[in-house]
């Protein structure tokens, strides 16, 4: 007979057994009786017929009355309880019985834990919800209302005056493109933090994805007259990671470095490892810009963070950059560390996991 039979006749086996055992003890007695030479009448046999048959009847109810009792108890608290969303009170429930009472306990507890679980996934999502919204209405508002603004100045009279009109044009525009970030970086970061950006993890060359990103933002760094430099490393270096995402954050860290930097300052980035850590790679990326305060440090990873509102809506930060990065590295279980001291510059530093010896 399989495990699972033996779950579902427990404890009704357990009270048919008892009634067995007291019609085999009475038919004994009986035996018994009239081998020690009792005569029974038909009116002694039907009496001990209906005494036996009582007793079996007594016997088996009360068994299993008594052994099911408690545990039903418990699977109708149980759902009590699950109505009611308080799932912690049978955490250790222990079933040693296998029947089916136990069955259904087991049965019990372990939707009452699926639905916990669930419940709790839904008020994550629920609550990041609002965050979200409430954090996207702040900063729509500015670049919104600027762009009104401007309009506005323009349908009044300032069309006429060519100087005016092609100023004015000109910030409306810049408002514009924090818009088109804003959204892109809204997107990347809702998809990260609700876990629908899944990571596509392949071997890539470090230098590969570091010689594209310089590449690309060596323009931008000119134009802000700063000079980025990348140190020497082994072109053979390989790391297993995403890697449009591994660039995302490279990008978002490099560019960070531009933006907020000071006239004629640098911007460094170096490739690293550690004894202690043979098996992975570090990037560093070193700036010498306004710095974070140590107070500040925690916070610069949170969405919409800005150490100095001013200069970030100034210079076209979203304030998603960092946050970005973090959930980046979160997702590909690496680390993601920031030094800084203000007025002297921050280093921000990632580690990947890497595939070859590397001589750096």
């Amino acid at each position: 007979m399989s495990k699972s039979k033996k779950k579902k006749r427990g404890v009704f086996r357990f009270g048919l057994r008892a009634a067995i055992y007291i019609s085999l003890i009475s038919a004994a007695l009986i035996f018994l009786l009239m081998w020690l030479g009792y005569n029974f009448t038909p009116k002694d046999a039907g009496s001990v017929s209906a005494l036996v048959g009582g007793l079996i009847f007594l016997t088996s109810y009360a068994v299993i009355y008594f052994v099911s009792h408690q545990r039903i108890d418990t699977i109708e608290r149980l759902f009590k309880n699950m109505a009611r969303k308080r799932f912690m009170e049978y955490e250790n429930v222990t079933s040693t019985h296998n029947d089916e009472v136990d069955y259904l306990v087991k049965q019990g507890i372990k939707s009452s834990r699926t639905i916990e679980r669930e419940i709790q996934r839904l008020n994550r999502i629920e609550n990041y919800r609002k965050e979200f919204i409430g954090d996207i209405s702040h900063e729509l508002k500015t670049p919104i209302f600027a762009i009104q603004g401007f309009i506005e100045t323009l349908l009044n009279g300032a069309l006429e005056d060519e100087e005016v009109n092609r100023d004015f044009l000109k910030k409306a525009m810049r408002n514009v493109n924090r818009l088109i970030y804003l959204t892109k970086d809204l997107m990347e970061i809702s998809k990260l933090e609700t876990g629908e950006l899944k990571s596509e993890i392949e071997e890539i060359y470090l230098y590969e994805v570091l010689h594209d990103i310089i590449e690309s933002l060596n323009y931008k760094a000119e134009k802000e007259n700063i000079k980025l430099i990348v140190h020497d490393f082994d072109k053979n270096i390989k790391v297993k990671a995403d890697k449009n995402q591994v660039k995302q954050v490279l990008i978002n860290l490099v560019e960070n470095g531009i933006k907020y930097n000071v006239p004629n300052g640098k911007v460094e980035v170096n490739v690293f490892t550690k004894p202690k850590q043979p098996e992975r790679v570090f990037v560093s990326v070193k700036d010498t810009g306004i710095g974070i305060d140590e107070k500040d440090i925690p916070r610069v990873t949170e969405r919409f963070f800005r150490v100095d509102k001013s200069r970030s809506r100034e210079r076209g930060g979203t304030g998603l950059g960092l946050a970005i990065v973090k959930h980046i590295m979160e997702a590909h279980g690496e680390k993601f560390s920031i030094e800084s001291e203000p007025n002297k510059g921050s280093t921000f530093t990632i580690s990947l996991r890497r595939l070859d010896p590397v001589q750096v």
